[in-house]
């Protein structure tokens, strides 16, 4: 049906190959490409011994425009499926609006020199997608992405008003490392160390990076410590609901985890600025993803699952309502499934379904979108078919103060 390139090999990118394979009927034709083709080859290979799938390999730096035109024009995709870095959208936006093709990401941008991240910069490309015709959709994964859509869904099926959203999401997973990162390290740490911001009344309350925490029960998992954090789709959930009183978001994380990142952070090496060594200017932050576990390393020996959902509190019919809704994921059938592990999974799954939704023009729209503009039901219908089934409980105590 439709040709794609997927930009960037790590473990997301991975997962989406993989998922594209298992969904030929759609993907007719498959380019993977990053900066290092022997990856890209790696999970090439893997792939056509799974599935039986031959996809093709390319090499890409896509800091650089005009590789990344010279590639669509070599290829000729449909879409451009971007799991590479959050520094790198802005350049593959470029590119596709040069070489006039669709475009889709799982994470928004972030100046590679400053550890905040907004849409900001990707809403101004509105015009320029709806004057060339074509569709940016942002933010495709889990989180992003699949959290929006069961705002939307909620809001659509069990609301007629929302008030207060919290989402929730728990990594009960054991790799077996003392530390290491479930996706992209330096993106990872970058964005637990700021501080952290929610929504209430209006308008963003900041607050010390960790500050809010409290045990929070999970689906077949039990009660963890959650954390409030700034997460992105926020940005776009308030704009969009704009009846929302307050919307938090919440992760887990382990003591070990903390202690460990507390001392990192404290002898410098979680630093984005460069420092002199031997004579070389080096980003501590960068070196320590140099020497930290691969995510996509991690799958083989992963145990436990992930539970991602949204907590709801509004009114329908004139009623309170609560409404809870989410994904559990188990780590070691995805990795029998396609080599992965669930964090990278529970990313790629939904980034594949955002691609299959508007190469099959159920999404397509020309312009800049994210997720929660656009209709829920096909994007929930293919949640329960491609791996990530979807759970939900209407009228429920939920673990937070209205």
């Amino acid at each position: 049906m439709a040709n794609v390139l997927i930009i960037g090999a790590g473990g997301v990118g991975s997962v989406v190959a993989h998922k594209c394979a298992m969904n030929s009927d759609v993907f007719t034709s498959i380019v993977l490409a990053s900066r290092t083709q022997s990856k890209c080859d790696r999970i090439a290979a893997e792939v056509q011994e799974m599935h039986g799938i031959t996809i093709q390999t390319a090499q890409v730096d896509a800091d650089v425009v005009a590789e990344v035109v010279a590639l669509i024009r070599t290829f000729n995709p449909f879409l451009v499926i971007n799991v590479a870095l959050p520094y790198q959208d802005l350049p593959i936006m470029d590119a596709c609006l040069e070489a006039g093709v669709h475009y889709m990401d799982t994470a928004n941008y972030e100046p590679k020199d400053v550890a905040k991240f907004e849409y900001s910069w990707q809403w101004a490309y509105k015009e320029r997608f709806e004057q060339a015709g074509l569709m940016a959709l942002l933010g495709c994964g889990f989180d992003p992405g699949a959290t929006q859509v069961f705002t939307a869904y909620a809001n659509k099926h069990h609301f007629d008003r929302m008030d207060y959203l919290d989402i929730v999401d728990c990594n009960a997973g054991n790799h077996g490392k003392a530390f290491a990162t479930n996706f992209n390290p330096e993106i990872n740490i970058r964005e637990i160390t700021q501080p952290g911001r929610y929504w209430e009344n209006g308008e963003w309350i900041e607050i010390p990076a960790m500050s809010i925490h409290k045990p929070i029960e999970y689906p077949e998992i039990g009660p963890r410590e959650s954390y409030v954090l700034y997460h992105e789709e926020l940005e776009s959930l308030v704009k969009n609901f704009p009846t929302l009183k307050r919307a938090r978001f919440w992760m887990t994380f382990g003591q070990a985890y903390l202690t460990h990142l507390e001392v990192l952070q404290n002898v410098g090496m979680t630093r984005i600025d460069s420092v002199k060594f031997n004579g070389m200017d080096i980003v501590p932050l960068e070196f320590l993803k140099a020497v930290l576990p691969a995510p996509d390393s991690l799958g083989e020996n992963y145990t436990g699952q992930t539970s991602i959902g949204c907590q709801i509190k509004g009114v329908k019919d004139g009623a309170d309502r609560t409404y809870f809704i989410w994904n559990n994921c188990d780590h070691a059938e995805t990795y029998r499934e396609v080599r992965g592990q669930a964090v990278s999974y529970t990313t790629g799954v939904p980034a594949m379904i955002g691609a299959m939704l508007l190469v099959t023009g159920v999404w397509l729209k020309p312009g800049v979108w994210n997720c929660e503009e656009l209709d829920p039901d096909p994007f929930i219908e293919q949640m329960n078919k491609q791996g990530l089934p979807v759970n939900e409980r209407v009228d429920i105590p939920l673990p937070h103060e209205y």
